[in-house]
């Protein structure tokens, strides 16, 4: 089975609580409680969750690809984190919901790609939304809008995941490398 039930309900959980931390952002207002938009809500989750959770399936897509055991799992202090800082209102998002717990990566060849599957993804939806957004000039500024959006999400999330510092993608992505060159 490529996704377990546990995994798809950690998927859901991680696309609602990123929708939540990004709802009212696209807004010049404060979300609470008392007001809380479901429709800004559900555009939050529809454009922002997918550049995280295509972003995880490709790490465990690209890891059992290499026959390795490779398993969606939820962050708590990640998730609670970013509630907290949408919470005091910092401008600042710090987002790490999630992460693919993989079996082993012993072949830097593996490693490499598996690492860097999900930043490619990132840059993949980056480049992607900002062609299409170039190529055309019939779209609506709500759709205009929308493209940006997802095109920034996307750009922020691949620059942010390839620094090269422990535990991020970008260390595992250089150190594949490494051992690539200089181990074969």
């Amino acid at each position: 089975m490529l996704l377990s039930f546990v995994e798809i309900f950690n998927l859901v959980v991680v696309s609602l609580v990123v929708g939540y931390i990004f709802s009212g952002m696209f807004k010049n207002e404060k979300l609470s409680l008392n007001n809380f938009d479901w429709k800004d809500f559900r555009f939050a989750v529809l454009i922002a969750s997918p550049g995280i959770i295509f972003h995880e399936l490709a790490h465990k897509f690209v890891a059992i690809s290499f026959g390795l055991n490779a398993v969606f799992e939820i962050s708590p202090f990640g998730l609670v984190l970013g509630v907290v800082l949408k919470l005091v209102g910092s401008p600042l998002i710090l987002l790490a919901p999630g992460y693919v717990l993989i079996s082993s990566l012993a072949n830097p060849l593996a490693m490499f790609l598996t690492a860097f599957a999900g930043p490619l993804t990132n840059l993949l939806f980056w480049l992607g939304s900002k062609y299409y957004l170039n190529s055309s000039k019939t779209f609506s500024r709500k759709m205009v809008m929308n493209l940006f959006i997802f095109s920034e999400i996307n750009k922020w999330l691949f620059l942010f995941n390839m620094i090269p510092i422990p535990p991020l993608d970008g260390y595992k992505v250089f150190l594949g490398l490494y051992n690539l060159i200089f181990n074969f």
